[in-house]
């Protein structure tokens, strides 16, 4: 900067052309407002820039750096305004001749002209005729800086240099001049960039006293002893205990005061059952070792978002006396969903007809009727849902005496129209043999509508073959021939 401000460069045949390239050669526009900077600053040191040639440079080097924006966008813009009117806005009293401020109006207000400015040498500037010209209106230029200026914080509107010229400088010479500029603008955290702003003092609030306010007190005395509370973010123990229960449930079967008092605690508290460790895939496990706390249990959580998913590890669970147990215990207690307990019922049949080994599938099969028989005498289902399916369950195993009773209890529910059923043994074998054919007839209808019902007669033992199960039917001694009471 100081090789293009120094007085052969600006006092010679340089125009002012060739002195904006030297700028642009050395500067990019990144650096534009530090050199700027440090411009303004050398322009408010006279003693610094003594040659009128050098003050005329400064002026049109920082009007040269923002050129291509609106002369209100520069921010050097209020020291333009400064010369102009010889104003004090913020600024230290600069005089400039009557050319310098001319060259200075027409370069932001005659676009036209700044070509020809531009081929001129700052001591053509200086040394020409300003005796007639016009006046020079910057009341628009005033009016946008004093919009800006406006929008500015009072705190950046009173910053003021730290640099102050020195009014008896000694004649070091220009060596001495330029040690003095590389100090003020290339030393670390250099003086032309800072600036002097009044502090921001913030009063301190004054103590709120109030007459009913809590008073802290410090304590002064070094023996004091902090009581601990032991049950603090403790879990607790009810909790705990029951939760200790419902683990060994889970396991094997409890003991009678263990399972009389893990059910006391979830009546008194029907809550803790969201908080014992149970989730669907444990139920298995709890149904088949305590089928009673599975009960209370299952009760406890009919209003939960998951019973949903507990029917449905129940239901596709192994069947069992205890699952039998307790969806018997589940239908007398509550509505269950109808779906659940003919999906339920279906499982049970179709295990009865699977399974293998004759010996189990006789238990079974005695199992399953008497819990059918249990769920149409307590009305839990309706008969007309099941009666199809249920009726060749029965014709299936009508060798098994339950199944015998079941099938006669379901023909005196639907004669007598849900009325209490009649006794058993008013019903004769050979009844029950005609109407399992009957009943035959229609599920074979059901299941297989291509066979010709005519075929079937009660005079002749036919195979009836419904679904997977064959079952023979005739009307010398009941189904499948023989006593039907006898076990």
């Amino acid at each position: 900067m100081l090789s293009i401000l120094s007085e052969e460069a600006v006092s010679g045949s340089s125009s002012f052309e060739v002195i904006a390239n030297a700028l642009h050669h050395h500067f990019g526009s990144n650096d534009y407002f530090r050199v700027g900077t440090a411009l303004l600053m050398l322009l408010q040191q006279p003693d610094l820039l003594p040659d009128p040639n050098q003050r005329i440079s400064v002026i049109f080097l920082l009007f040269e750096m923002y050129r291509s924006q609106p002369i209100a966008k520069n921010p050097f813009a209020p020291l333009f305004a400064h010369l102009l009117t010889d104003g004090s806005a913020g600024y230290r009293p600069m005089q400039i001749s009557q050319q310098e401020k001319v060259f200075l109006y027409q370069l932001f207000t005659s676009p036209a002209l700044t070509r020809e400015l531009l081929k001129k040498t700052p001591r053509q500037v200086l040394s020409s005729d300003v005796s007639v010209t016009p006046p020079m209106d910057t009341s628009g230029l005033q009016m946008a800086l004093q919009e800006k200026h406006s929008e500015l914080s009072r705190l950046s509107q009173s910053g003021i240099t730290t640099i102050i010229p020195d009014s008896d400088p000694d004649s070091t010479g220009a060596s001495g001049s330029h040690q003095m500029i590389e100090q003020l603008i290339c030393s670390v955290n250099p003086p032309s960039e800072d600036a002097y702003q009044p502090p921001i003092l913030r009063m301190a609030p004054p103590l709120h006293r109030g007459e009913d306010e809590l008073v802290w007190m410090n304590p002064t005395d070094v023996d004091y002893k902090i009581e601990w509370d032991q049950m603090m973010c403790s879990e607790n123990s009810v909790e705990v205990e029951v939760r200790q229960l419902m683990a060994k449930a889970f396991k094997g079967a409890l003991l009678l005061p263990q399972q009389q008092h893990l059910l006391k605690e979830l009546e008194k508290d029907p809550k803790l059952v969201y908080h014992v460790g149970l989730t669907p895939a444990k139920l298995p496990d709890l149904v088949e070792n305590n089928p009673l706390v599975a009960i209370e249990v299952l009760l406890k959580m009919m209003q939960s978002t998951q019973i949903t998913e507990y029917f449905s590890v129940l239901v596709n669970m192994e069947m069992s006396l205890h699952s039998m147990e307790v969806v018997n215990r589940l239908t007398t207690a509550v509505d269950l969903p109808r779906e659940f307990i003919h999906f339920y019922i279906s499982n049970c049949i179709s295990k009865c007809e699977t399974i293998k080994d004759k010996y189990m599938q006789s238990r079974l099969v005695r199992l399953v009727c008497v819990f059918l028989q249990s769920l149409i005498r307590n009305k839990s289902i309706n008969i007309q849902d099941i009666s199809i399916e249920v009726k060749a369950f029965c014709i299936e195993f009508s060798n098994i005496r339950e199944a015998a009773s079941l099938f006669r209890l379901l023909r005196s529910v639907e004669s007598n129209d849900g009325t209490e059923p009649v006794a058993p043994s008013s019903i004769s074998p050979s009844s029950l043999a005609n109407t399992a054919l009957k009943s035959a007839t229609t599920a074979q209808q059901l299941l297989h509508p291509s066979i010709n019902t005519n075929t079937l007669s009660s005079s002749a033992a036919v195979p009836l073959n419904i679904g997977a199960v064959t079952a023979t039917a005739s009307d010398t001694g009941g189904p499948t021939g023989g006593d039907a009471n006898k076990p």
